[in-house]
């Protein structure tokens, strides 16, 4: 397997529960994992966050190390095949990687569709020669798949699982020793050390105005990692009137509390639409990057929330729009606007219903049966060998 952020390791790690328990002779589960994957037992040969960066400008730094990764796990899989090749998200990495595992007869999966339907369309047809099943995670994407003869499964999102369809914030304030009246705006800038970088400037600065417009006000952040929190330090530290906490990871809880959220673009996006959140979801790339995704994007929006209901339903503030002031204006509205709380609220209800279909064990059968019958083939082709 080779999961390549904090999502693809939360994703690997429940698919590598249901796994174990369909497939007690499996002897090793090996490749690139984050920690909750090593807690299951999982042989990280490297870390998930190795391969954690986003857009082409910031992958540029990183191509050589990137590049070294991969030809060394490609030369140990090929060295001693594996039953079966998972790639857990992270497209740019594992589809190549797929390609040549492929070609050379080992198994794969690749679990989590690339947003095709939304940008790079193209990639289908690399698709095609890496996967021999795609595990889908939206309702609509294996009829994309099947137009183009790759074999696909809708399984349902994970998230829809594990978050509950009524959220308790009294119970996840005291959680987290919060007060219970009052309101409270989650804070997610991203996972990411570029991503910090590039959005948290802009988000304290927001917070500030909304905690000088509202001085009761109270922010929640939680930061995916220690290193994100260190790296976060110097940038809290100009904002000292704030009223926040700072949470080290437990994103849940931190939506779960929260009354709105004003959070980047990637599939917190979702989390916080399965806790019912009213939010403003917002991104900053460099200037180079953004005119390349623009090229190749075929949707309106970014935001999951949106691309799942088909329209906006909450703002977006890409780039340039993505100052303080239009920020923190957007997320008043979205704070105290009681009716389209109650409209959101429905709207994500419905959302959460499609996609909880106990997906880490629908995946886990569907790469089960896959397996079974790549070997059932391989028997056949043997056999009339001997």
């Amino acid at each position: 397997m080779v999961a390549g952020e904090a999502s693809g390791d939360l994703l690997a790690a429940a698919l590598i529960q249901q796994l174990t328990s369909r497939l007690p002779a499996a002897s090793m589960y090996f490749g690139i994992g984050g920690p909750k994957m090593t807690a299951l037992g999982f042989n990280a040969r490297w870390p998930s966050e190795k391969l954690s960066v986003r857009g082409y400008v910031e992958a540029l730094r990183n191509i050589p190390e990137i590049l070294r990764i991969r030809s060394a796990l490609k030369r140990q899989l090929l060295a001693v095949p594996p039953t079966v090749f998972v790639g857990i998200d992270a497209p740019d990495f594992n589809l190549g990687l797929e390609a040549q595992l492929r070609r050379a007869g080992i198994p794969t999966v690749h679990f989590i569709s690339p947003s095709i339907w939304a940008w790079r369309g193209a990639r289908i047809k690399k698709i095609q020669r890496a996967t021999d099943l795609m595990l889908c995670l939206f309702p609509f994407e294996p009829e994309i798949y099947a137009r183009a003869g790759v074999a696909a499964r809708y399984v349902g999102h994970p998230l829809a699982d594990v978050i509950p369809l009524v959220p308790n914030p009294v119970a996840a304030r005291r959680r987290l020793d919060l007060p219970v009246a009052g309101s409270i705006i989650a804070v997610l800038p991203g996972s990411r050390r570029s991503e910090i970088a590039l959005i948290a400037p802009t988000f304290l600065a927001a917070m500030a105005l909304m905690q000088a417009s509202e001085s009761g006000l109270r922010f929640i952040l939680p930061a995916a990692s220690a290193a994100i929190r260190a790296q976060l330090q110097p940038l809290l530290a100009k904002y000292p009137q704030l009223s926040l906490t700072v949470l080290e990871g437990d994103s849940h809880s931190a939506l779960e509390a929260a009354d709105a959220v004003l959070i980047a673009s990637g599939t917190a996006t979702l989390e916080a639409a399965l806790y019912k959140k009213p939010m403003v979801i917002s991104y900053q790339v460099p200037w180079l990057t953004a005119q390349i995704m623009q090229r190749q994007g075929y949707l309106p929006y970014v935001g999951l929330p949106n691309i799942l209901a088909g329209r906006f339903v909450v703002p977006e503030l890409l780039q340039h729009l993505a100052t303080p002031d239009a920020l923190a204006r957007a997320m008043m509205e979205q704070l105290n606007d009681h009716a389209n709380r109650a409209q959101l609220e429905q709207i994500f209800t419905q959302m959460h219903h499609t996609l909880k279909c106990d997906s880490a064990a629908v995946a886990a059968d569907a790469i089960t049966e896959f397996m079974q019958a790549s070997q059932r083939q391989a028997a056949q082709f043997v056999a009339p060998l001997k």
